[in-house]
């Protein structure tokens, strides 16, 4: 796995061997930052269940001014400070070991207001998505013009709407899709 693009492109990433993480495959990264391009400069970047780091440093290489790593499995949040430090990276970023839903409302009260919200929650979570997109729809987090992604698989369904979310936009690529999530316009 590598950086696809930005000052770190082409470094690669290290992640765990076998099915305990399932990163963001690198063209769908790819797709994910060329629809993103330049609005991610300078944006604050919440990469939820980040697994190996993949996303967030994605936005970290391409210039977002803040990302938070969101993982409550240890190693794998080891492993997201491994591979930032291999890049010499050592600011800009927080990664918090925490479930999902605890780290959200952890930056909800500091109070944080996110450009960007990925979400990759294992595929066999299901319910993961409904319980994140319900919490983020009703919370403050996300900034008025920001965005929430959700990578899922094309078996795994979303709704159009949650909450004060509306689906703007699914890509598909292959067995993955993106479902771009916004506050609608006033």
């Amino acid at each position: 796995m590598r950086v696809i693009g930005g000052k770190f492109r082409s470094r690669r990433l290290k992640t765990f061997a076998g099915t305990r993480l399932r990163p963001t495959s690198d063209p769908l990264r790819e797709t994910l930052f060329n629809v993103l391009g330049a609005s991610i400069v300078g944006a604050t970047f919440a990469d939820c269940y980040a697994g190996s780091g993949a996303v967030g440093i994605e936005a970290l290489s391409r210039g977002a001014a803040k990302v938070f790593f969101l993982e409550n499995y240890r190693p794998a949040a080891a492993l997201i400070r491994g591979n930032l430090t291999s890049l010499g990276v050592f600011n800009g970023y927080e990664i918090l070991p925490t479930d999902v839903l605890g780290g959200l409302e952890q930056l909800e009260r500091r109070p944080v207001r996110c450009d960007f919200i990925f979400l990759d929650p294992p595929y066999d979570a299901a319910n993961e998505y409904a319980r994140t997109l319900t919490w983020l729809g009703a919370s403050a987090l996300l900034a008025a013009d920001g965005l929430v992604i959700a990578e899922h698989a094309r078996r795994i369904p979303l709704p159009a709407s949650v909450g004060a979310l509306e689906r703007m936009r699914e890509l598909r690529q292959g067995d993955s899709r993106l479902s771009f999530y916004r506050h609608p316009p006033a």
